[in-house]
């Protein structure tokens, strides 16, 4: 007696929990209606990557762009009867050899298209997110106005500048004067890559995570200086050239904290290097000598 009472007890005890169930829909459901999946869309002030893979993805950029070259020139170096393996025998020959100079230029092509390859991976995470969407495709509050106000005032600027401080020689100016090929290879890169790579990385990549971690103020600047300084050895010791080299990231920078994309600043960028490659290759074209006239910015047309 005493056995079947305990069971009648557990067996009511049991049907009254799963009416309980039953009323207040307790019951097991499917495994993924507990998963609560938030999905929040990437914006260029809320990218999808932090402060330490933008700068890996900087330092990656600029060791392609340090290595590649060199790689190649010594790879033909090797090829010169008789090879030519001496550091400074190698230097000299980068300098001063026609076709090595050459290959050092046109080795950027590919550097450009892995650096982008790898923003592309880094902004998308691997195609999870909209390239163009996460970096700002669009022209924010910038107005079609604004673009020829800044070229022509940079201009004048720069006109003055170079009136009391001449260019300097420097390794750019030595390239261009290498050859015509050379000049034309140049202004294909600075018009058509070195705008887009280079945005994408400074005020893209770089931009869009300093400004969430430390903030607006400190990510222009820190951003506009690291344009500036690696374009250092490239122009150095020409000192106009090399302060209104940060005059541009300034404003480019600005471009992109006004605008919270990044469309304005590629095409100020392709604007400002597109007039000066046109510049040179036109120089190429009403000069009687084989190499061309001195390269520089947009003031060139003031002197």
């Amino acid at each position: 007696m005493k056995s079947n009472f305990e069971v009648k007890r557990r067996f009511a005890k049991l049907t009254l929990v799963e009416n309980i169930e039953q009323t207040l829909d307790l019951q097991p459901s499917d495994p993924r209606d507990n998963q609560l999946e938030l999905t929040v869309e990437p914006t260029p002030d809320n990218p999808p990557w932090n402060g330490w893979i933008a700068i890996g993805t900087w330092i990656l950029s600029v060791l392609l762009i340090a290595i590649v070259p060199s790689l190649i020139l010594v790879m033909y170096a090797l090829t010169q009867n008789p090879p030519i393996s001496d550091s400074e025998a190698l230097v000299e020959f980068a300098k001063n050899d026609p076709f090595a100079i050459i290959l050092q230029v046109v080795s950027i092509i590919p550097v450009h298209l892995i650096t982008l390859l790898i923003a592309w991976l880094v902004v998308t995470r691997f195609r999870a997110f909209s390239f163009r969407k996460t970096l700002g495709w669009e022209a924010g509050s910038i107005s079609w106005w604004y673009y020829p106000v800044i070229l022509i005032t940079f201009a004048v600027v720069a006109g003055v500048i170079s009136y009391y401080v001449p260019e300097q020689e420097n390794d750019l100016i030595r390239m261009l004067r290498s050859s015509k090929s050379a000049v034309y290879i140049v202004a294909f890169l600075a018009t058509f890559t070195a705008p887009i790579v280079e945005e994408v990385i400074y005020r893209g990549i770089l931009y869009s995570a300093f400004q969430r971690t430390v903030g607006v103020p400190a990510a222009f600047m820190i951003v506009t200086f690291m344009f500036a300084l690696v374009h250092v050895p490239q122009y150095y010791p020409s000192y106009s050239t090399i302060f209104l080299l940060g005059m541009l990231s300034v404003i480019l920078t600005w471009l992109r904290v006004r605008s919270k994309n990044l469309l304005p600043c590629i095409i100020l960028h392709t604007l400002f290097n597109g007039i000066q490659s046109l510049l040179l290759v036109l120089g190429t074209m009403t000069d009687s000598l084989d190499s061309p006239p001195d390269p520089g910015f947009v003031f060139h047309i003031f002197k």
